[in-house]
């Protein structure tokens, strides 16, 4: 049972990066994916969480319209699009499954390992 989160790295300000989370072990983890990152010293926060079964998706205010997430089903692999990348979107990023749409990291039942993003200014 694992979600593989890959894809971090080292982007400047204003630059583009994709993160990718393959889900395998198990048929469904779900019926939600999404994304959480945690900073140095903070705690873990909502990105976005999807259900596209029934085509809701939420964003968290400081990434909307900069990020995006999508999945292809064929290879149980989620994405996180992020774009205009700012300084600030510094953080290990992880990927994860649960039963509903929530901003509640505790609500969540399934987590990758993380991949960490660095934007420099």
């Amino acid at each position: 049972v694992q979600l593989q989160a890959s894809g971090g790295g080292l982007v400047q300000a204003g630059g583009s990066l994709r993160i990718s989370c393959a889900a395998s072990g198990r048929a469904f983890y779900g019926p939600v994916m999404g994304w959480f990152r945690q900073a140095p010293g903070k705690e873990r926060e909502f990105v976005v969480a999807s259900r596209w079964s029934r085509g809701y998706t939420l964003y968290a205010d400081s990434v909307k319209g900069r990020f995006a997430i999508s999945r292809d089903s064929a290879k149980n692999t989620v994405y996180l699009e992020m774009n205009s990348l700012k300084p600030e979107d510094t953080a290990v990023y992880y990927c994860t499954a649960g039963p509903n749409v929530v901003r509640d990291v505790s609500k969540y039942t399934y987590w990758g390992q993380g991949t960490l993003v660095t934007v420099s200014s």
